[in-house]
């Protein structure tokens, strides 16, 4: 007797489609799993088996042989548990295999039979309706979820249920998509007394896409200040709300019954993160910080602190909006289009740049510091800034421009950006053609600093940049305006 139920592999953040047969033979009793399944896709037949009995259905005393083909992929996770449970009572008749044929599963198993959400619901949803299914059975958790994918997902709480509406002895209603779930609130901009340059440089930042490095003593709101990036930036568009929300499922981070994630996602990984947790990796591989950043903020605190190859391997992803990841069993291109905040000290003792403080550093340990942070990556940077320490008048002052005012003008900024640049003044072209030769700027720089002329002009309102505009916008990058690059 021979069943088939149909499933889905993550391979990276998409889906490829597996068939999953189940084939039972007379002979002793056994049980096996074949097509490269990994240990949790193999201990599935412990959890299949107890499933099986704890919802009363009948366990076949056969020999039964589970392939999951394509026999040369790779299969990993838990989620293959509900279709060999379904593949195996359809080849014991227990479930009518042709309805069973116009479905996908996806799912974990507990002991008892209950069924366990798992990631990638949303990209399972995506790859069941391309290959002409209408319909996915999966956790109650997960059916929201997939629903945004334009399938009716089918929520199960136990392979009992899953079996009895297989055999059309219960009607279960597909969930609708859900709706956005309310964003949590945003640190907000009108908590930061003082530091209008720094304030000014968010702003850009939010309304041109730029990459930003606050630099200064501790204690002055340099974190303070890139914790409030998110709340300035416009709201995801529906077609990067998918993506994100797909790459978030992926990863095991998007929260059970989720709707779309429609605020710019932020990430803020510790300094002691390895190479393969910010660009991706690992068997998989998995998705890094920067690809769960995608279309978001990512925040590297203290970024002298961080492994120099973490560092470096930020460069490709910067220039790229993507990582490439590599592997014996094949290569993975994971989105990485994010926006760079770093914060870091201007030396290590964090002296350096405080007037109340003596800089402790020696020669040999300030050159370390330096040494961690190449040119190539520090000209990455479109705005550079030295955050210094609030006079007491400021702090005591009154509060801050709110999010809401600042997000008003980032998303004008934004809408004007979007029909296109605006050009460059005769003015303002000579001014960069004598900024190139003093301040010394790289191919890369000229066109940052062009690019932070077209923000600062579009801020303003302007149909092109003037002099003013690229002038502010050079001030971001002397060579004078951040010690350690120096």
């Amino acid at each position: 007797m021979l069943a088939r139920a149909t499933t889905h592999a993550l391979v990276g953040i998409d889906a490829r489609t597996v068939e999953v047969e189940a084939h039972l033979q007379r002979g002793a009793p056994a049980f096996a799993i074949v097509g490269l399944p990994d240990k949790a896709c193999q201990e599935a037949k412990e959890r299949v088996r107890s499933a099986v009995k704890s919802v009363e259905l009948e366990w076949p005393r056969s020999r039964i042989t589970v392939n999951l083909a394509p026999a040369g992929l790779k299969k990993e996770g838990s989620g293959f548990d509900l279709p060999i449970a379904l593949a195996v009572l359809a080849a014991t008749r227990q479930v009518p295999f042709e309805r069973l044929d116009q479905h996908a599963a996806l799912g974990e198993l507990a002991l008892d039979g209950r069924i366990r959400p798992v990631p990638g619901a949303i990209v399972a949803a995506e790859a069941a309706r391309a290959a002409g299914l209408s319909r996915l059975l999966c956790a109650p958790e997960s059916a929201s979820e997939a629903a945004l994918a334009g399938i009716d997902a089918i929520p199960v709480v136990h392979l009992g249920q899953a079996a009895a509406y297989l055999s059309g002895l219960v009607d279960v209603d597909p969930p609708p998509p859900s709706v956005s779930t309310p964003p949590l609130p945003q640190p907000d901009l009108e908590d930061v007394r003082g530091q209008e340059r720094a304030r000014r440089a968010l702003e850009l930042a939010a309304a041109g896409g730029h990459n930003i490095l606050f630099g200064g003593p501790p204690g002055t709101g340099k974190t303070m200040l890139a914790r409030r990036l998110p709340g300035i930036l416009p709201a995801l568009t529906q077609e990067q709300a998918l993506e994100v929300t797909r790459i978030h499922s992926v990863a095991g981070i998007l929260p059970a019954r989720h709707g779309l994630v429609e605020r710019p996602p932020f990430r803020a990984p510790h300094h002691t993160a390895s190479t393969a947790a910010i660009v991706g990796g690992g068997p998989g591989p998995r998705p890094g910080e920067v690809t769960l950043a995608h279309h978001g903020v990512l925040l590297l605190d203290e970024l002298g602190e961080f492994p120099r190859p973490a560092l470096e391997a930020l460069r490709q992803p910067l220039e790229d909006g993507s990582v490439a990841v590599a592997r014996i069993a094949g290569r993975v291109t994971f989105p990485a289009r994010f926006l760079l905040v770093g914060t870091m000290n201007l030396c290590p003792c964090g002296a350096r740049g405080d007037p109340g403080l003596e800089c402790a550093c020696s020669t040999q340990r300030l050159a370390a510091y330096r040494e961690k942070l190449s040119r190539a990556l520090l000209d990455r940077f479109d705005l550079v800034v030295t955050v210094p320490r609030a006079r007491a008048v400021e702090v005591a002052g009154k509060r801050g421009e709110a999010s809401s005012a600042v997000a008003e003008r980032v998303a004008a900024a934004r809408e004007r950006l979007d029909r296109g640049s605006p050009p460059l003044a005769p003015p303002a072209s000579e001014l960069l053609a004598r900024a190139v030769d003093r301040v010394g700027l790289s191919a890369r720089g000229h066109a940052r600093v062009s690019r932070v002329a077209g923000t600062v002009a579009a801020l303003a309102g302007a149909e092109a940049v003037a002099a003013e505009h690229m002038a502010e916008a050079l001030s971001y990058r002397s060579p004078n305006e951040l010690a350690v690059a120096a």
